[in-house]
């Protein structure tokens, strides 16, 4: 099942429903998604260097929201992440905004964004050089994602953390005991503070009732490459695959989902025009990073990561850039070269 071909089917019905809302980034993707792969995108000439094959074939949107692009960007990324990897125990924090502030969210995003990353980020990094929780430099790296299982709008952070940090006086790796890194409870209360009070020095405006007790869940996931592998897949993507959009029958578009509780497979049923305004909840503005490094693992502190490196005597096999894909020729499956590239122009009227 083509998002594709969804958008097309249902871009007239979402436009009369939600055009009035939709934000220049929300029909830049449509687009995007409409052409992507097709002759709109461009076209690219290849040839067989062996057999001298030769064919036109569509170029890719390359827009982070399409389901069919970015997937060597994801790649990349893991490889640079592998790179930094040590040899202890990783956990990942999650923050999340409680629902009273998801409406403030949607309308002032790049705001309550940037707040998401700067108070998870200081919160974790003060408890790690607290003597009494560790005492030391941590390093994280942050992802945004803005969806639930089932695509709502559930703004919530996570941090992959690797189990220790460096006491840069005396040059050494101070670990954490066991399989625990922070107190849950007293970071939600830290970083329930500093939220608001961040929020507040904005000048945005508050929702009078914010739930007393936030959610943060800190839990252990081994050597960090897995909870890594789980955040690249919607990081450049969008935030469904086309494999699970199971169903599209009589203007209801059906998607399949785990059931956060029960581990269970779940299938939810929207209208067309709702499933494309409930992607749409989920593109970031533009520019926007959704995913940030700190500490030792910040690009800027090369040097520290690799005293890090060397305290705890790892070697690093640097590995190769990965190429791109290339395209095999139908005849002989050899890669084929690209010799030319064409866009087509449409001139208005």
């Amino acid at each position: 099942m083509e998002l594709a071909s969804i958008v097309h089917q249902f871009y007239d019905a979402f436009m009369m429903k939600y055009g009035d809302t939709a934000l220049p980034g929300h029909k830049k993707a449509l687009h995007a998604i409409l052409r992507c792969r097709t002759p709109d995108s461009g076209m690219l000439y290849v040839q067989c260097p062996d057999c001298n094959h030769s064919e036109w074939r569509p170029v890719s949107c390359g827009n982070r929201n399409c389901p069919k692009c970015q997937n060597h960007a994801a790649s990349q990324w893991i490889d640079r992440q592998q790179d930094k990897l040590l040899p202890v125990p990783y956990f990942m924090a999650t923050f999340t905004l409680p629902s009273e502030l998801r409406s403030l969210a949607w309308c002032h995003q790049k705001v309550v964004y940037d707040l998401l990353f700067t108070c998870a980020s200081t919160t974790l990094k003060d408890f790690g050089l607290n003597p009494k929780n560790l005492g030391a430099e941590i390093g994280m790296t942050m992802v945004l994602h803005t969806n639930n299982r089932k695509l709502d709008f559930h703004p919530h952070i996570h941090a992959v953390v690797p189990g220790g940090g460096l006491v840069k006086r005396r040059l050494y790796w101070k670990k954490v005991k066991g399989k625990y890194l922070f107190n849950q409870a007293a970071l939600a209360k830290v970083f329930r503070a500093r939220f608001l009070a961040a929020l507040e020095e904005t000048g945005l405006s508050v929702p009078q009732k914010v739930a007393p007790k936030w959610v943060i869940d800190c839990t252990y996931v081994g050597k960090g490459i897995t909870a890594l592998q789980y955040l690249s897949r919607y990081l450049y993507r969008g935030v469904i695959s086309e494999k699970k959009i199971t169903a599209n029958h009589n203007g209801f578009v059906t998607f399949s989902y785990i059931d956060s509780g029960s581990k269970e497979k779940r299938y939810r049923t929207l209208k067309g025009e709702d499933f494309l305004h409930l992607l749409l909840l989920h593109v970031l503005p533009r520019g926007f990073r959704r995913v940030r490094d700190y500490g030792f693992l910040h690009g800027n502190a090369k040097k520290t990561l690799s005293l890090v490196q060397l305290v705890l005597q790892v070697i690093i096999a640097k590995l190769k850039p990965r190429p791109r894909p290339a395209f095999k020729c139908p005849c002989c499956q050899a890669a084929m070269i690209v010799v030319e590239f064409y866009r087509y122009v449409r001139v208005p009227g």
